[in-house]
Order: C-alpha cells, then sequence, then structure tokens
C-alpha cells in the first residue's frame, strides 16, 4: 500500500502496493481541515483498511460466499458492535420462556404420549406441534420415565428385602440334615464339651467369646476365622447360644466337627432356666404386639408412596424392618452377665463377621473402669459408613429423646464388642434397656425403629470405651464401595446389611473373605449344594 501526496498538498491518494490501481483518493481543503488532522487521519486509515482486509479474508475462508464480504462481516459483528439482537439468543429466551411456563403446569389429562424419541420425532413432522405442546409432550414423556424408575427401584429394594429375610434353600437344608443326625447318631450329640473340659467354660484365664445365631453355616465361618486367626488358639473357648428348632443342628455341626485344640460349647435358649418369658415380660410384649407384628411381617409397602419418599430412604425403612429385630435371640447380649455369671469378661460378636487377625489383645485393653469396649461410627474415611450420630437412630422430634440424647453424640457399633462383666454387674444397664423398650412400645414405635442397638445406645450411655476402628470394619452387607486394601488390614470385618454373603445378592467382590473359612469338602455342604 502507497500514499501519494500532491505537489499542493491539496489531495492524497491511496494506491495498491503495485500502482495498478487507486484504493482511495482525499481532496483536503486548506480552510477546514490542518495538516496535523490530516496526518493523522491517514495514519488512522493506514491502520484500519489492512485489518478490514483481513476480516474480510477470514468470512471468505469460513465460507460465506454467497455474501459479499461488508455484508458478512456486518452480520457477524453487528450484534456485538452495533448492539444489533441475534436472532438466535431471541430464539434461545424464547424457548426458556415456554419451558418456564410449563414447568408449572399440570400434564392435561387424556395426554397422549409418545412410547419413544423416534415417535416423538415422527409425530413433530405429522402435527407439527407447537412449542408449547412440545414441551408439555416432553415433559409428560420425562415424569412418565421417572415414575417407572422409581416403581423398578421400590420393586428391586422389596426383592431384596425379602431375599435378605428368607432362608436360603442349602441353609435350611443343611439345618434339616444336622437335625436328622443328631437323633440317629451318637456321635452328634455328644457333649460339647467333653468333660475333661467342663472346667474351662469358667476359667477367666481363658479367651472367650460369646455369640448367638441360628444359621449354622454362619457360626461355622466365625469359629472357623477365629481359631484359624489366633495365635493362642488352645486358650479360646466359644459360647454359641441358638433357638430351639436350630439347637440339635448346631450342636450336630460342632460335634461333628471340632475345631481343636479350641473349645465350643452349643447351649439353646430353652437350656437358660432363668431365661422364660415370666422372667422376659418386655421381650414377651415385643414379640407379641399387635402392630409390632404388623411392622415386621405385613405389608412393607403400606404408606410408602413414590412422591413422599426416596428409594434411599425407602432401602433405610425396609432394612429396620427386619424380622429379626423382634427375636429374642438378637436381644440376648443384654443379658450377658446373667448368661456368664461366672465370667469376667468377654469378646461378643454378630454371627455375620470374620475374624482375620488375632483379637487375645482385646482382652488386655484398660477400659477404665468403662462396661463396653466398642468402635465409634462417626468417624473414618468412608462417609457412607462411618457417619453414624444418635440423630441417625432416634426421632428427635420425641420429646423424650430431644430431653435426654445429644443427636450429635457418636453413635458405636455392636459385632465386635470387648465387655467387662464385672463393671457391668454394678450398672442398671439392663434395667435401663428394658424401661425405653416400654418408653417405646407405649409411644407407638415413634421413638425409634425396632433394633437392639438404639435402646442400647441409651442404655450404655456414659458405659462406653472407644477403641481403635483397626479392630470392627463394618458395611459389607450394604456397602459395595468398600476399600478392598482396608479390608485386608481390618481385624474384624462385619457383613452388617442385607448383602449377606452367604446369599446371592451378596457382593461378589466382597463374599471371597467369608467363603474361604466355608469347609466345601464336608459332606452336609456338599450334599446341601452350597457352591463355593
Amino acid at each position: 500500500m502507497q500514499l501519494h501526496f500532491s505537489p499542493s498538498m491539496r489531495s492524497v491518494t491511496i494506491s495498491s502496493s503495485n500502482g495498478f490501481s487507486d484504493l482511495m483518493k482525499i481532496k483536503v481543503a486548506a480552510r477546514h481541515i490542518s495538516y496535523r488532522t490530516l496526518f493523522h487521519t491517514i495514519l488512522i486509515l493506514a491502520c484500519l483498511l489492512p485489518f478490514l482486509f483481513i476480516l474480510t479474508a477470514l468470512v471468505t475462508l469460513e465460507g460465506a460466499n454467497k455474501c459479499s464480504s461488508f455484508d458478512c462481516l456486518g452480520r457477524r459483528l453487528g450484534p456485538r458492535f452495533l448492539g444489533r439482537a441475534d436472532s438466535s439468543g431471541r430464539l434461545v429466551k424464547d424457548l426458556y420462556k415456554i419451558l418456564n411456563q410449563v414447568n408449572s403446569e399440570d400434564i392435561p389429562d387424556g395426554i397422549k404420549l409418545p412410547k419413544s424419541y423416534s415417535q416423538l420425532v415422527s409425530e413433530m413432522k405429522t402435527k407439527k406441534y407447537k412449542a408449547k405442546e412440545f414441551a408439555l409432550i416432553l415433559k409428560g414423556m420425562m415424569e412418565e420415565s421417572d415414575k417407572e424408575l422409581k416403581e423398578s427401584k421400590f420393586a428391586e429394594l422389596l426383592n431384596r428385602h425379602y431375599a435378605a429375610s428368607s432362608v436360603p434353600k442349602g441353609i435350611h437344608c443343611l439345618a434339616l440334615r444336622l437335625t436328622d443326625e443328631y437323633s440317629s447318631n451318637a456321635r452328634a450329640r455328644r457333649q460339647l464339651p467333653s468333660p475333661e473340659f467342663l472346667h474351662v467354660l469358667s476359667d477367666n484365664s481363658y479367651y472367650h467369646f460369646v455369640f448367638s445365631s441360628d444359621n449354622i453355616l454362619a457360626a461355622s465361618v466365625v469359629v472357623n476365622s477365629a481359631v484359624q486367626s489366633s495365635t493362642k488358639p488352645d486358650r479360646i473357648v466359644f459360647h454359641i447360644i441358638t433357638d430351639k428348632k436350630t439347637y440339635a443342628g448346631m450342636h450336630s455341626w460342632f460335634a461333628l466337627n471340632p475345631v481343636a485344640p479350641a473349645i465350643v460349647e452349643v447351649k439353646g435358649v430353652h437350656q437358660f432356666e432363668w431365661l422364660t418369658r415370666e422372667n422376659v415380660p418386655v421381650l414377651e410384649a415385643v414379640e407379641n404386639h399387635s402392630g409390632i407384628w404388623n411392622y415386621y411381617h405385613g405389608n412393607h409397602v403400606s404408606g410408602a408412596t413414590l412422591k413422599n419418599t426416596t428409594p434411599r430412604k425407602f432401602a433405610s425403612k425396609l432394612q429396620a424392618r427386619s424380622p429379626k429385630y423382634i427375636s429374642l435371640l438378637n436381644h440376648l447380649r443384654i443379658y450377658l452377665p446373667e448368661l456368664f455369671p461366672n465370667l469376667d469378661k468377654v469378646v461378643f460378636l454378630d454371627d455375620d463377621v470374620v475374624i482375620q487377625r488375632d483379637l487375645t489383645p482385646l482382652w488386655k485393653i484398660d477400659l477404665g473402669g468403662k462396661v463396653n469396649g466398642a468402635v465409634e461410627t462417626c468417624k473414618g474415611e468412608d462417609d457412607w459408613v462411618m457417619s453414624k450420630r444418635l440423630k441417625t437412630y432416634f426421632n428427635f422430634s420425641h420429646p423424650l429423646i430431644s430431653k435426654n440424647l445429644d443427636p450429635d453424640e457418636c453413635a458405636w457399633a455392636y459385632g465386635m464388642n470387648i465387655f467387662d462383666l464385672r463393671a457391668w454387674r454394678k450398672t442398671d444397664i439392663k434395667d435401663r434397656y428394658h424401661t425405653w423398650l416400654k418408653e417405646n412400645l407405649n409411644s407407638n414405635l415413634t421413638m425409634w425403629k425396632l433394633g437392639t442397638l438404639p435402646p442400647a445406645l441409651i442404655a450404655f450411655k456414659g458405659h462406653v470405651r472407644p477403641i481403635d476402628s483397626s479392630w470392627h470394619m463394618l458395611g459389607l452387607g450394604y456397602q459395595n464401595k468398600t476399600n478392598i486394601e482396608s479390608i485386608k488390614k481390618a481385624a474384624v470385618i462385619h457383613y452388617n446389611g442385607q448383602a449377606k454373603p452367604w446369599l446371592e445378592i451378596g457382593f461378589e467382590h466382597l463374599r471371597p473373605f467369608w467363603t474361604k473359612y466355608v469347609n466345601y469338602s464336608n459332606d452336609f455342604i456338599k450334599s446341601c449344594h452350597i457352591l463355593e
């Protein structure tokens, strides 16, 4: 580009670099403009023109070949620099306006919704929907899809609840076969333990484990895992309590499959003379209360509408309605000092645990005069499992609960507890447990839903000594994202929740930690088709 000034300085010509064409010619009148102004004007034009040529080239390269360069440039830069409205922006705003309007409206009755996206597109072509009609149909399709998804999720949760509450065919078969063996095989009826070891049952120099169960296979895993993980198996004593219907089968299993050098005692609830219905009126009331019976054995879907609850809340309610919560076996733990009057200290276990490390050091933990050594469940990396405070279990809108408890107080776990029975006998823990059970019954279960942990959280208040969380890892029965490395390091892993490892709904990647302690070569296990 070149600038040419006339000899009189009255005109300026801007031409191309090759000199063949003049791009612009400016005449200057001396009386209207100064040379300084002219010079500045020329400089500005010299800077602007290359910029305009570059923009025109970019427009052409982008494919705007059906309009002149300046016309396309105006269309593109106009809305930004000249304040002109963008038609696409208006369209989006209009669409937002219609969607917001439809969001507050109900879907008209009798509207026919397409069954699929392709059907919607086809109907749009033929019926030529207006924007509002399209938005209403789209909203209806999304609401219908959401409803079907919720219904499916609720059905899945309900089926899982029934699966978790039922007894698998193989485990039922095992109990029947072993019960039959008890009646026909003298070896299955032999005394447990042998007479020469009876004194060990009350010897406080041994390590005493207690658990109650009506699941023979689960009980065998607890015992096998504890013995195999112990550095002193010859000093271990197991006290297994079961119900009357399971007693013969449970006794047969451990009589025919001894775990020497450990000692095993199997007792039925019916063999504790003092533990009768007359002596435990509260638990009898719990089992016979019509409202409680309907709550645990009635229609679990009743009152649970899709609009008023979420799948997560529904799952929590179903888990709280497990029939095990009204079982005497589940409440026996509150009577440990009476069940074992000669013992000073015991480790209590649930039957859905696996012991992976020697537990004998638990007896050396100084509880500082407390009764219950337990892992707290409000501390840890796993927010899903380790976030339980009292507000998780109790209804703090009830005046008795709000008056006596702190909602943010840390909860603790049942399933692996070290109990100082000597200290326990000096307390009123059992009486407080009974008192609060009665209060909840009188309040029509509005203080908390039944279970052994909520009343225990109240009864043991002030009597709990926290122990290191590595002793007891929870959540393997409802947390399928449990960290595998953390499982390997835990002393006791607990399959609390619905997905028990002996059920088909158990998590496949967590089951091997349990199945490694099942003797699949056992004839009874094989005959009942309990498969690895």
